[in-house]
């Protein structure tokens, strides 16, 4: 319920750090350490479990302190909002162990330490939101949930072992949908709710570099093929939920999407700044035409979707 807040939380982590010196020393401070500098590296540390550490106790006098404790215990989800937030688990624990692992590449540290301890780090705290879940007696573990989380992180780690780079890049965007209106306690009342709680208007991407897979050619670096994946007609997790027969009907379908995208991080600059601004907003899918398949309504083209 909370992945998309934290990873979020860890974008302005991920920024946060490299923005503490003076503007005419910025290149500098952004530039990665050639070797390990202790100072960073603790920095990068330090900051990483106080803002987890903060983000865990204030979540749990926030958001389970008004409900009963439990034995800890775990609960099937899987079947519900067509399998979107399980997408969105496996998209946060790989953007966030991304970040982990740049955060440490900045520092110098090691590519072990990168992948050993920077990657684990969306796995790790997802995981324990997971544990806060399971002892709470209106929610639960979610082994679902644990898996996604172990599926986002081994995706990033996979393929620096592999190819030495990442390929293949979860993304995100959204669109306002009109389902919002009829729940908004539970979709979100205002955009902002709307964008972490609105399944119906995410949609989830692999965003493929081609010319990754084909070095010799002429594609250029940073143009990427994407593939999408998104629901709609849910105003609630499931059908047996209580209250469905107050709600309006809608009908449950999935949509699944093909669309080109650009990788900013292969976009040639030598300035630091940039590079870490490409980064950051490397998390997010560019609008672009896009074609859309649904049992619905077959296929359709769209001139311009985000």
């Amino acid at each position: 319920m909370t992945y998309k807040f934290y990873c979020i939380a860890f974008l302005f982590l991920y920024t946060g750090c490299y923005c503490l010196q003076a503007q005419n020393k910025l290149e500098s401070f952004l530039s990665p350490s050639d070797s390990l500098n202790n100072k960073r590296q603790t920095t990068v540390i330090v900051s990483e479990v106080t803002l987890a550490s903060g983000a865990l106790m204030g979540l749990n006098q926030l958001w389970y302190a008004d409900y009963p404790r439990s034995n800890f215990h775990f609960i099937n989800d899987n079947s519900e909002w067509l399998q979107m937030d399980k997408v969105g688990h496996f998209y946060s624990s790989y953007q966030m162990g991304r970040f982990g692992s740049e955060l440490l590449a900045w520092s110098g540290a090691s590519k072990k330490k990168q992948l050993c301890y920077g990657a684990g780090l969306g796995f790790a705290f997802l995981t324990a939101v997971e544990v806060l879940d399971g002892y709470s007696s209106q929610w639960g573990a979610s082994s679902g949930d644990i898996i996604a989380n172990a599926s986002g992180t081994a995706l990033y780690v996979s393929q620096e072992l592999l190819w030495n780079e990442q390929r293949i890049i979860p993304k995100f965007s959204f669109h306002s949908s009109h389902l919002a209106a009829s729940r908004p306690a539970v979709l979100g009342s205002n955009l902002t709710e709307q964008i972490l709680k609105d399944y119906n208007g995410q949609t989830y991407w692999l965003s493929v570099n081609l010319y990754s897979f084909a070095k010799a050619s002429k594609i250029p670096k940073w143009i990427n093929l994407a593939i999408g994946y998104g629901a709609d007609g849910m105003l609630t997790g499931n059908k047996e939920n209580s209250d469905v027969s107050l709600l309006p009907q809608t009908k449950r379908v999935r949509q699944f999407y093909l669309s080109f995208d650009v990788d900013l991080t292969k976009i040639e600059t030598k300035s630091h700044f940039l590079k870490t601004v490409f980064s950051v907003f490397n998390t997010l899918k560019i609008p672009a035409p896009t074609i859309e398949y649904s049992v619905n309504e077959g296929f359709r083209g769209r001139i311009f979707y985000f």
